[in-house]
């Protein structure tokens, strides 16, 4: 799974909103002539993506090239079950990449068409999000 080596600040705090709004950066393919596009904002955690991934090499046979263009650096904390409030904030529990629509999450390049379709629509069942593929 993919989490980050360093942090600067262990607990984060939650942020704004994802909603209402569209994604600036990381919206045109960059590397492979396929790309997964999120439709809707959403967190996705590290344990999505690599499902994701497995997903995509698998049906791909490991043909061809994937490249993955999120990363979870965001840091989610959660207390213990039957825990009072109060003592602080929860230890962290697990990594998220906050998306936004528009962002590419997936490229590919090396395949057909008809494959780089039938891979990324089972990529996008283990997403929390609505997805499109789009290309070149």
């Amino acid at each position: 799974m993919l989490i980050p080596k360093k942090v600067k600040h262990r607990k984060w705090q939650k942020g704004r909103s994802l909603k209402r709004t569209a994604e600036t950066r990381g919206t045109e393919l960059s590397f492979g002539s396929y790309g997964l596009q999120a439709l809707e904002p959403v967190w996705i955690t590290s344990n999505q993506i690599e499902s994701a991934r497995r997903t995509l090499s698998n049906f791909m046979k490991r043909e061809g090239r994937i490249w993955i263009r999120i990363f979870p650096d965001k840091p989610i904390t959660k207390k213990p079950p039957e825990v009072t409030m109060g003592a602080g904030k929860g230890a962290v529990d697990h990594y998220v990449c906050p998306v936004k629509p528009g962002r590419i999450i997936f490229e590919m390049d090396g395949v057909s068409e008809n494959i780089a379709k039938e891979a990324f629509r089972l990529a996008g069942h283990k997403l929390p999000t609505k997805t499109k593929m789009i290309k070149k």
